[in-house]
């Protein structure tokens, strides 16, 4: 909010009231004083999903989060100012532990850190509604989703009116559009998801005209896109602040694309590290944030409030005990913190324990059967296709509504043996938590990727594993290509899955993130390999033999 609106208000209230000057502004009770200067701090994160404990290297965690957040309460309460802490959505989905909890240890450890409010991720549609209200439940925060309706009515508060110290601050959530496209249907049928940005323009017009807030902030799950270059991605926290009219929205809190947003200049990113500072974007007069993932850190924006003018101070994306890899004095490689230990919380450490463990003991539960044994050992599913990068391939490819699927072998890393399969040996298979993307190309500009690909070296983890694919291997390029019993169309258009880390150009893959449609499903490998197993079981391994679709010459 600007001088201008302020000294407007002010001076319709001298008119009504006959006085000359007024010191205060008071709109349904809520108040600050003329001239004053009030501090406001913002606190958040983003895409937890699953997060809620530490991991095997003492990284992140609620418990040492509830820590920095209550040292940074204590800290800005002590010199007089106010804090707020919101979250940009997707707590479920990503560690078994929690998966198997329905997040309920993670919505405990949001209570006990003290979070004001939440954005609905798309991974909150991840299970069945129940599932959701009972976290709704859970929860002592609201969700908030301007733009989710079910049967023509708002499924969620759009927005939540909070005072701090006088100021009254509003609080939209939004949630991307591709929710609709990318969530499980059998789930969502029933919503609709409609334009964040229309429905923003919607709730500010309507917030002006009703509660008259100082501040207004969007907690988004729509993802940060440079310069508002979405791709196939729908629209995002640019485009957003850019269909506002400029200074609508003071700061946008996001989540979805999981990036730290760190901005070097205008429309470019910094090539930020742990510990570094953080210059967060700004479009159209409005901040933009967004803190990964998966709690590494938390986002810290220190604004000051003076007649009506808010302004960012300074900004910091803070590590929760993260940590980076260091020779020792034997030359080793070892693991030290990137700033000084931040110690758990110990009433949050007990709380969150007891389901810790108890996801520990559910990881051995059967979630299906195999006929026979899914190869999957290291100088076999390097150097030849197997069954079970079949079945992985195959997992991904229905998960993506793909037309075929590519699985690195080096993702690959144990078999499943015969007989019961429990989560615990999908996770042996699938350590490593590789996301789901998929991305649609032409068939001229799939030959030039299976050209790499297809033809990447045998006893190396880039050789890939395949499924609903064939081809012939000659030295550096493929030959008689054929997708759905049909020879390849270089002017067709196919989709294909392959994990976040080839897709980021690992294994010497080529980078397709920045084509225009790449997609990031934020689905994670083994989360998906499980259900299928759950879904199909038992699982015929024979239904997953190779039969020389991809031939070597």
């Amino acid at each position: 909010m600007n001088y201008k609106n302020f000294a407007l208000s002010v001076l319709s209230i001298a008119i009504a009231t006959g006085c000359t000057t007024q010191p205060t502004k008071q709109i349904n009770t809520h108040q600050w004083i003329q001239d004053k200067e009030y501090n406001l701090t913002i606190l958040h994160t983003n895409d937890n999903h699953g997060n809620f404990w530490q991991n095997k290297y003492g990284e992140r965690g609620m418990a040492a989060r509830a820590t920095l957040v209550n040292n940074i309460r204590n800290e800005v309460q002590a010199e007089g100012g106010s804090v707020l802490l919101l979250s940009g959505g997707d707590i479920n989905t990503g560690v078994p532990e929690s998966d198997l909890q329905d997040a309920e240890p993670d919505f405990i450890g949001m209570n006990m850190i003290g979070y004001d409010a939440m954005a609905i991720g798309n991974h909150e549609f991840d299970n069945p509604l129940d599932v959701l209200a009972k976290q709704a439940g859970w929860a002592e925060f609201p969700f908030l989703a301007a733009n989710i309706y079910k049967n023509g009515e708002r499924m969620f508060d759009a927005y939540k009116i909070f005072n701090k110290d006088g100021i009254k601050i509003a609080v939209i959530g939004l949630t991307t559009e591709d929710t609709a496209n990318i969530g499980n249907p059998e789930f969502i049928s029933e919503l609709e998801f409609k334009d964040p940005k229309v429905e923003a323009k919607k709730v500010i017009a309507e917030l002006k005209a009703t509660e008259n807030p100082d501040v207004i902030i969007a907690a988004t799950h729509m993802g940060h896109y440079l310069n508002g270059d979405n791709g196939s991605n729908a629209p995002g926290d640019v485009q957003l602040a850019r269909y506002l009219d400029e200074g609508d929205l003071d700061m946008i809190v996001g989540g979805h694309s999981q990036e730290p947003v760190c901005m070097e200049s205008i429309n470019q990113y910094a090539d930020f590290k742990p510990g570094q500072d953080c210059k967060p974007d700004q479009q159209n007069g409005t901040d933009i944030v967004q803190a990964h993932e998966w709690g590494k850190y938390v986002g810290r924006a220190d604004y000051t409030f003076i007649n009506g003018d808010f302004t960012l101070q300074s900004y910091s994306l803070i590590p929760v005990n993260l940590k980076k890899k260091v020779k020792n004095a034997d030359g080793k490689k070892v693991r030290v913190l990137i700033q000084d230990e931040i110690v758990q919380d110990q009433a949050v450490y007990d709380t969150l324990k007891p389901f810790q463990d108890k996801g520990q003991v559910a990881l051995n539960i059967q979630i299906g059967a195999t006929s026979d044994i899914l190869q999957g050992e290291r100088n076999v599913v390097r150097n030849n296709q197997t069954n079970l990068g079949r079945l992985i391939a195959t997992a991904h490819m229905q998960r993506a509504n793909a037309d075929f699927a590519i699985m690195n072998s080096g993702g690959v890393r144990a078999s499943i043996e015969a007989g019961d399969i429990t989560y615990k040996d999908v996770l042996k298979v699938q350590p490593f938590a590789n996301i789901i993307t998929y991305v649609d190309m032409t068939g001229a500009e799939v030959m030039d990727y299976l050209n790499v690909v297809g033809t990447k070296m045998r006893d190396s983890g880039a050789y890939a594993q395949f499924a609903a694919i064939a081809m012939t291997v000659a030295g550096d390029h493929v030959t008689n290509v054929v997708i759905a019993g049909k020879a390849l169309d270089t002017k067709a258009t196919y989709r294909f899955t392959v994990p976040s880390f080839n897709a980021a150009g690992g294994d010497g893959y080529p980078n397709i993130t920045a084509h225009p449609a790449f997609v990031n499903t934020g689905y994670v490998d083994a989360e998906v390999l499980k259900e299928y197993i759950q879904a199909n079981s038992p699982i015929n391994a024979a239904d997953f033999t190779p039969q020389g679709e991809i031939s070597y010459q």
